[in-house]
């Protein structure tokens, strides 16, 4: 008779032989390997994920918890954005008067007569207040002068300003053309700014492009003023708009002067579509109020302007640039083609080298004044080399590993550019400048033989941007 139990039922009952046998030989099943050494480690398995997207199930009985998700608020930007042209406002603001400084006692104001007095150098002059809003009409102030540090702006009477009135004085119909070189802080843009203001004492006619720089950088709409024409030319319809109303509000002998040629024919001035008609005796200034107010034909316009100011019996013209090294490369424009377009290609800029070439005269005399920059400057080789030239030393020659530009060694080519090197003002000078500050109350140290030969030392003999910053800013 066969048993009950079959073998699995009798292995799992304890105590019989049965049972130990099957765990010896379960024990040495797991334990030894036949391909490794490393024992065995019951480890359960991971548990697999739930899929993305459905929720996890819970056993039977698990608690089960709701949180409440946040939701994310957004922060609404409750400031204030500034307007279009509010921060470059703000950037090129210039405050030409401070309440809280003192006011010099016996502060002359200048004039065509102490301008040219020697007794004047050293000393320094007050602007007249119609001299200050012409100038600043003109945009002759810059920002980083510090004018906004004393009571009313004035300049210094140096060597350079009495060499200026005493030529603007005896230049009859001449023409002077020069360029304003010197290490940073010299007084270059200042130089100009005080021969804008002589020129207005006399009665000029003013014409300055503040910054070069803002004509070739690509902020200002351009188009080709005669596109069959080669190389073309381009014109910058705003910006020369903006100049016509600069043009209007510093020169206030405008508005005598009349309209002598009569209006021209829309032929005549091409890439223009249409040219309003003027009257015969229309002023001079509201001719560029319209071109002002008409940014499509103020090129133009601009050119009609010029026309009547070199007609015969009319005011001497000063022509004053800022930041030359601008004008003598490649600017930031494009052509049809994509190829960038040289800064000569440029209406104003061809106009303005023009005259200091030569190549455009100016019947009733006047100067072209062009100042270079130091401390924003592009590397330009050709001037270089032109400028250093003509300051005499003409030992220096083309540097055969270097590219020199052709179009700007010609705008020097024909002579009569002369190179003035802007240098450190004298002892005399810096105590007149001194005793100034001293009076304003920004200078509150004693003004000694032994303190001014010490800051004009330091100044690096003389340079008035170093001396202002370590007589002024650095202890204000």
């Amino acid at each position: 008779m066969s048993s009950q139990l079959c073998w699995c039922c009798l292995a799992r009952r304890p105590g019989t032989v049965a049972a130990s046998i099957h765990r010896r030989i379960t024990l040495k099943a797991t334990s030894l390997a036949p391909f490794s050494t490393t024992t065995s480690f019951r480890v359960n398995p991971p548990k697999k994920k739930a899929p993305l997207g459905k929720p996890q199930q819970l056993n039977r009985g698990a608690k089960q918890t709701f949180t409440k998700k946040k939701k994310k608020v957004e922060r609404s930007d409750r400031s204030r954005r500034p307007a279009i042209g509010e921060r470059k406002a703000l950037r090129k603001r210039v405050v030409l008067s401070n309440t809280n400084a003192l006011e010099v006692n016996g502060l002359q104001d200048i004039s065509a007569e102490k301008m040219m007095d020697e007794r004047s150098r050293g000393q320094v002059l007050g602007i007249p207040g119609e001299v200050v809003d012409q100038l600043r009409a003109v945009d002759a102030f810059k920002p980083a002068q510090g004018w906004g540090l004393y009571r009313r702006p004035a300049m210094l009477v140096r060597r350079e300003t009495g060499e200026y009135a005493r030529l603007m004085e005896g230049l009859g119909k001449g023409v002077v053309k020069r360029v304003l070189v010197g290490e940073r802080g010299s007084g270059k843009t200042v130089m100009l700014l005080q021969a804008m203001a002589m020129a207005f004492l006399k009665g000029w006619v003013v014409i300055n492009i503040p910054e070069a720089q803002d004509l070739v950088i690509g902020h200002t709409e351009y188009s080709p003023v005669n596109p069959n024409s080669l190389p073309t030319t381009y014109s910058q319809k705003s910006y020369t708009a903006n100049l016509l109303t600069a043009i209007t509000r510093a020169n206030p002998i405008l508005h005598k002067l009349q309209l002598s040629q009569g209006s021209p024919q829309p032929t005549t001035s091409p890439g223009i579509t249409r040219l309003p008609s003027f009257p015969n005796n229309i002023s001079l200034a509201r001719l560029a109020s319209l071109g002002a107010t008409d940014p499509e034909n103020a090129w133009a316009i601009f050119q009609i302007l010029y026309r009547e100011l070199i007609a015969p019996g009319r005011p001497p013209l000063l022509l004053c640039l800022d930041g030359l090294a601008h004008t003598m490369c490649n600017s930031k424009y494009r052509d049809a083609d994509y190829n960038p377009i040289h800064a000569h290609q440029l209406s104003l800029i061809e106009w303005f080298l023009g005259h200091l070439s030569g190549e455009m005269k100016l019947p009733n005399g006047g100067m072209v004044l062009a100042a270079t920059s130091e401390s924003n400057n592009p590397l330009v080789p050709s001037l270089r080399l032109a400028l250093t030239q003509l300051e005499g030393n003409q030992d220096v020659q083309k540097d055969p590993f270097k590219k020199y530009d052709e179009r700007v060694l010609g705008v020097f080519d024909k002579g009569g550019v002369e190179v003035q090197r802007m240098g450190g003002v004298s002892r005399e000078e810096a105590r007149g400048v001194m005793e100034y500050w001293a009076s304003s109350g920004v200078y509150r140290d004693g003004v000694t033989e032994e303190v001014v030969g010490r800051e004009w030392a330091i100044s690096g003999g003389g340079v008035v941007g170093e001396l202002e910053r370590a007589c002024v800013r650095m202890k204000i």
